[in-house]
């Protein structure tokens, strides 16, 4: 199938997305990290969006083929992406696949990134019984994400932390929110507030409590990260990046710790 210029996912940003991460090696070998979870994941985000279910089997041949013609050593970023189909013949989806080189700059940030705290507009609960804003929907309409990463850069800062109006800790535009009390991890818990259920968080979780630490999904505001063992914003593609700065503040750093994250990332 053809794009065609009308397509939702490009005229409106009506459609949804799921990344994640290959490796290659110099034998042109790939491997996919949780490709089987992102699946499932993009499926839900399909469903959130009022359509039915995609054949996952056509995804997978689809990965597969791209796959198999994928040969530049190192790391690269698989992105599924489905849109809703043409304005002018509804009930056509297409879906979109790319496989892109890891960019120097994802590489360079997983030694740390400065984070610039952003106001989202939006209180913590905001999503409770509003499936209408499409809470935990990978959704194409990415444009708030990116005009927050541009803010950031005009302070200065390489990301975002994403705050809730009455003054909690969210999400990154593109990463979960990882934070080490002890040998306790936290996150932002994804009921009501709306943000995407991360896989790679969920990974960092269960190799942890496979480690004896205790972990936890509660809300935090900013000041307590300044009382944490450290901070990351952990995603698919950059794994474990920790977090030096928030708002121009030096936050708890502890290598060792931040290795030892990065690795249960899957990294």
């Amino acid at each position: 199938m053809v794009a065609s210029a009308d397509d939702l996912g490009f005229t409106r940003g009506d459609g949804c997305f799921d990344a994640t991460r290959v490796v290659t090696g110099r034998d042109g070998v790939s491997t996919i990290d949780n490709l089987d979870a992102h699946l499932a994941r993009l499926n839900r985000s399909v469903v959130g969006l009022g359509d039915e279910p995609t054949d996952l089997a056509v995804w997978q041949e689809l990965v597969a083929e791209a796959v198999d013609a994928w040969s530049q050593p190192g790391e690269a970023t698989l992105k599924l992406m489905y849109s809703r189909g043409p304005e002018s013949n509804p009930g056509r989806p297409l879906l979109v696949l790319t496989i892109t080189e890891m960019s120097e700059a994802a590489l360079a940030q997983r030694q740390g990134v400065r984070v610039a705290g952003l106001d989202l507009g939006r209180a913590s609960d905001a999503f409770t019984d509003r499936p209408w804003l499409l809470g935990g929907v990978k959704s194409l309409s990415y444009a708030v994400n990116m005009a927050a990463k541009r803010e950031a850069a005009r302070r200065g800062a390489d990301d975002v932390l994403f705050l809730s109006s009455d003054g909690f800790c969210l999400e990154g535009p593109t990463a979960a929110l990882v934070v080490a009390f002890g040998r306790e991890l936290v996150t932002t818990p994804v009921e009501g507030t709306g943000i995407l259920d991360s896989i790679t968080q969920k990974q960092v979780f269960a190799t942890a409590e496979k480690k004896g630490w205790t972990t936890s999904y509660r809300l935090l505001r900013p000041a307590q990260l300044a009382d944490a063992d450290g901070v990351w914003l952990v995603s698919s593609v950059r794994g474990a990046a920790p977090v030096l700065e928030l708002d121009g503040v030096a936050l708890p750093q502890d290598a060792k710790l931040s290795a030892k994250v990065m690795t249960w990332a899957g990294f």
